[in-house]
């Protein structure tokens, strides 16, 4: 599973953290290869936002992260391409369109969310708050993914 955002340094790194941990918890980590990418090239190479870090940390939750772009490859091998918003989801079905045999089923991972938010926003411009309120969106939304996929 690929989670997607359009810098990969916010929301997606967060809901990389959380799948990966609740998949580990589980010890179902030989069941899943999880990753998470960008739709641009703005931060290539950098690591998560700090206070997404502070965020996981504040719940036992590592981050081990450095931005990346997605790849043609990853709609190629992965099963499912799950993305924040519908500008995400737009850039992904424009790119999808593009590559040749791609099996990744594409979809906004707030879908999942029993609470019906399904866009999760980007926290960039706000503050802490606005990132705990990712992780728990994220939380509830690949909790219930993982349920549906176990």
């Amino acid at each position: 599973m690929v989670l997607k955002d359009i810098g990969n340094i916010c929301r997606s790194p967060i809901a990389e953290a959380v799948f990966r941990k609740l998949v580990t918890d589980e010890k179902l980590e030989h069941k899943w290869r999880i990753d998470s990418a960008a739709t641009s090239a703005y931060e290539i190479g950098s690591p998560p936002d700090y206070r997404g870090q502070n965020c996981m940390k504040k719940h036992g939750i590592t981050m081990n992260h450095i931005a990346r772009q997605i790849t043609k490859e990853d709609f190629q091998t992965f099963d499912h391409i799950l993305c924040m918003d519908e500008s995400n989801l737009r850039d992904l079905n424009r790119k999808s369109n593009q590559v040749k045999d791609c099996k990744a089923k594409i979809e906004l991972l707030g879908t999942y969310d029993p609470q019906k938010q399904l866009i999760i926003e980007d926290p960039y411009y706000g503050n802490e708050k606005d990132f705990e309120t990712v992780y728990e969106q994220c939380l509830r939304c690949c909790k219930a993914f993982l349920e549906k996929y176990h």
